[in-house]
């Protein structure tokens, strides 16, 4: 006596199908017709600008100088990636109906794969349920390559009758995969913010004029060795460990809580003093000269622009040359010993009378005059370069309190 089950048939793709059955013609078609939605897709901006952001972070890393030249393309590159973004955007909602039909033609197409995946895992397919599937699907193709709305929302409709015809049992996504799917994205983020770049906010103004308030800076996570989330341990440095003059963004070993932006200073075995603001090393000063006694910089306070006047000073540390604050009214005032323990390395911010640094407990309360030291396992990467900038100033600021988008400030090392 016969059996009523479905012959099993072997495991091949709805994609495969539908390659296997393409005409030279029409596979020259659905290529073009990837790529013009790779090119219309609102990441493609994104990816391009992301693309070539990693070579520059890189340029500019191990070739300082090579900014002069690299910055200004890079930055041009950034706003034609703006202006690009805003005509696909525009774009989307001139041909909304279009778009519309195209995200439901692409939805179909992945939930029938999916139940014909379920269906012959299960060996539940009958033998020419996948040609025919294939076929309505190149229908589909078809549709979509010819950029007719009413034609592709027609024929999306026949793929789905015919899924819910042959493969109802089937549709619905198991509880399984959709948190596979979900987990594989989290691990995904996870590794590549725990191990490449991580995008951090400036919230004050403790690393002015270097860094203002709103500004975007991506950190380098690997330079100085991965580090193991949450337990602040770094099993062993990648490339080096960190060196006097990088501006590194940790997490505050006093309040854990909060993440930190401040500057190498010293060292481990450094041994640190500050005569009327000018750092000492090892009993060695580090050259500074002023640059401007009235320097104007601008702070904010409850959501309030002000201006502040300052000494400007450049100054040089470990080779590193970088402009630094101090208040002109300051007293005069000696300020350490501190002796930077093994593991760890003691920081500063740019504005130096207005930083919870390590001099001052890093924000401990009551901390100033006892010091606090950045252990190395704290410390979650370099800041390399902005990406973008909402400060003081710039497009739009008088329509938003004074803060404005920074153009001048796209994609300036950090220094």
């Amino acid at each position: 006596m016969s059996s009523s089950r479905p012959s099993a048939v072997s495991v091949v793709s709805l994609p495969s199908l539908m390659a296997a059955r393409r005409t030279v013609a029409q596979r020259q078609a659905y290529q073009r017709l990837r790529w013009r939605e790779r090119l219309t897709s609102l990441w493609a901006p994104v990816l391009i600008l992301a693309a070539a952001l990693f070579p520059y972070m890189t340029l500019i890393a191990y070739v300082p100088s090579a900014a002069s030249w690299a910055q200004p393309l890079m930055k041009g590159l950034g706003l034609l990636m703006v202006a690009y973004y805003v005509v696909l955007w525009v774009r989307r909602g001139v041909q909304s109906t279009w778009f519309q039909a195209r995200r439901a033609a692409r939805e179909q197409l992945d939930e029938s794969e999916r139940a014909l995946a379920r269906a012959q895992a299960k060996q539940a397919l009958a033998a020419g349920t996948g040609e025919l599937f294939a076929e309505q699907a190149l229908k589909v193709e078809s549709a979509s390559v010819r950029g007719d709305a009413d034609v592709l929302h027609g024929e999306v409709k026949l793929l789905g009758a015919l899924t819910e015809r042959h493969l109802a049992a089937f549709r619905e996504e198991s509880t399984v995969e959709l948190f596979g799917g979900v987990a594989k994205f989290l691990l995904i983020a996870l590794v590549f913010r725990t191990a490449c770049v991580e995008p951090y906010r400036i919230p004050s103004g403790s690393m002015l004029p270097t860094l203002h308030i709103g500004d975007f800076v991506l950190i380098n996570k690997f330079i100085y060795g991965v580090r193991v989330p949450f337990a602040n341990v770094v099993p062993f440095v990648l490339l080096r460990p960190p060196a006097r003059g990088d501006v590194v963004v940790f997490n505050n070993p006093v309040d854990t809580s909060a993440d930190y932006i401040k500057r190498v200073v010293a060292v481990p075995g450094d041994t640190v003093e500050l005569f009327d603001g000018v750092v000492h090393i090892n009993g060695q000063p580090q050259a500074r000269q002023l640059e401007d006694p009235e320097f104007v910089v601008h702070d904010l306070a409850e959501g309030t622009w002000f201006e502040r006047k300052e000494a400007l000073y450049r100054e040089d540390l470990g080779g590193v040359s970088h402009a630094v604050l101090q208040t002109p009214t300051r007293t005069p005032r000696h300020e350490g010993p501190y002796v930077v323990p093994e593991g760890h390395v003691f920081v500063l911010g740019d504005n130096r009378d207005n930083s919870a640094d390590s001099r001052h407990g890093l924000g401990r309360p009551g901390g100033y005059g006892e010091p606090a030291y950045v252990p190395y396992g704290h410390i979650k990467g370099k800041a390399l370069v902005m990406w973008l900038s909402v400060s003081h100033g710039g497009l739009l600021h008088g329509l938003f309190g004074g803060t404005g988008l920074r153009v001048d400030r796209f994609f300036e090392p950090v220094r």
